[in-house]
């Protein structure tokens, strides 16, 4: 597998452990397992084979993927790192081992509809974002009798039946309810969690159950991918808009975790001649985006400042954007190892409040975990669809497309306090500005903003 002389280089690790009996109880703790995944995703970069099997060898030693948090977590870098060497051929070693070690494989599930409400309402990642845009919603669609809800949501519409219940509830005396327009982007990426039945399957419960709760709902789903920028999806409605201009219908817009798969500036956007998937929308007009007159390396040309002023177009009534508070996008690799590390240990470390070791869901939701870091350190280009930006770089998005901040009430603020009541003691709630954030042990988790056109 390697000659003579790689064998006997001399490492730059003076006291490099060279025995499972040899690694200390310092190769333990999370800030060495950080420096080792480092070290290892360097020399991988640089080809050093050698070294990069010393290392995968320590971790794959002190990381058990059935250990403790820090341990899971490393064990989930190891197979992503494992699977960068392999894909780009570095050394012919690892993706033998990755081919034949049943165990680097992530099996992620597809939920049903039940599966998929239980699995979420499990802990405050999604249930935050979606207790703090209902209450954005309500507060911003009041007295409005045609409500239009465009739902970009990671989770499949989960929200919409807490909204659907939100509004069921406001209702007084002989007052007719709203009429609810749910429109989604219907596509075909494989992005966890996944759902084992169609979008128009899932509308026909949605619309059942808001028949249930009295309130009329129509559902249409629109063939958009976060590819392109949700381009697709972006056209329809501004042919919708001309439609309903002087009905005076309430245009919202739900970015639940969705947004930060739109390519943005670290991703070179190609001619719209050269993407087969930008040259079948026919002309830049018709794509949704003047794609053509934009430099492809220019940050006002990257297809999120491009989605956003194109939003701004249709002129919401309100637009609510949560999203993960971190930031993934570095185009170098030891960069954005540090982040995900030092962000992604929180969905393990929490994990045991609240599924038991061994449970199915706790199987799915660390596979979840394990197909986001693989994705994010494995992968690049178009593959490396997992871009999370934090929060301040969203924030002037916003503001650069024309938006302005909508504060959340003191009621939104007391219902998010009590949903994150029912949720372990590490769990918080804090405000920056207008804006709400989730916590965990005091670090930033999810982020809620709310943004009206400026």
């Amino acid at each position: 597998m390697m000659n003579k002389n790689q064998t006997h280089r001399t490492r730059p690790w003076p006291g490099f452990p060279t025995s499972a009996k040899a690694l200390g109880t310092n190769f333990g703790d999370a800030n060495c397992m950080e420096q080792l995944l480092v070290h290892c995703a360097h020399a991988i970069e640089t080809n050093d084979a050698t070294l990069a099997q010393q290392i995968l060898w320590v971790l794959n030693n002190i990381a058990p993927q059935d250990g403790d948090s820090n341990q899971r977590l490393t064990c989930a870098f190891l197979r992503a790192l494992i699977a960068r060497a392999a894909s780009i051929g570095s050394c012919k070693l690892l993706a033998a081992m990755a081919n034949s070690q049943a165990n680097f494989t992530i099996h992620t599930h597809k939920f049903s509809v039940i599966e998929l409400a239980s699995f979420i309402d499990l802990t405050p990642w999604h249930r935050f974002g979606f207790t703090a845009a209902n209450a954005a919603i309500l507060e911003a669609v009041e007295g409005y009798s045609v409500i239009h809800i465009v739902d970009l949501s990671l989770t499949h519409c989960m929200q919409i039946p807490t909204l659907v219940d939100a509004i069921a509830g406001r209702q007084e005396g002989n007052v007719s309810p709203p009429l609810l327009k749910l429109t989604v982007a219907g596509s075909t990426e494989d992005v966890p969690p996944m759902l084992d039945l169609s979008y128009e399957e899932l509308g026909s419960k949605l619309v059942n159950f808001a028949r249930s709760r009295n309130i009329i709902l129509e559902f249409r789903v629109i063939p958009s991918s976060y590819t392109d920028g949700f381009a697709n999806l972006i056209q329809q409605l501004r042919v919708q808009n001309l439609v309903y201009a002087e009905s005076g219908e309430a245009l919202v817009v739900n970015c639940h975790m969705m947004l930060h798969y739109i390519p943005e500036e670290t991703l070179t956007l190609p001619s719209i001649n050269s993407n087969p998937n930008l040259s079948s929308c026919g002309s830049s007009s018709s794509y949704g985006y003047d794609v053509a007159s934009s430099s492809s390396t220019s940050a006002s040309s990257s297809l999120r400042t491009m989605f956003l002023k194109a939003l701004r177009g249709l002129d919401p009534t309100v637009v609510v954007l949560v999203d993960e508070d971190a930031d993934l996008t570095s185009n170098n690799l030891v960069c954005r190892l540090r982040s995900a590390f030092n962000y992604l240990w929180i969905p393990y470390d929490t994990v045991d409040t609240f599924l038991p070791r061994g449970s199915k869901q706790r199987q799915w939701y660390e596979a979840d975990m394990c197909w986001k870091i693989e994705n994010v350190i494995a992968y690049e280009g178009f593959q490396r669809v997992e871009r999370v930006e934090p929060k301040c770089r969203w924030v002037q998005r916003m503001r650069n497309a024309n938006f302005r901040s909508v504060s959340f009430g003191e009621d939104a603020v007391l219902e998010v306090k009590a949903m994150l009541d029912e949720h372990a003691a590490g769990w918080g709630l804090k405000r920056e500005e207008e804006d709400v954030v989730l916590t965990w042990k005091g670090h930033n988790v999810v982020f809620a903003t709310a943004w009206m056109p400026a």
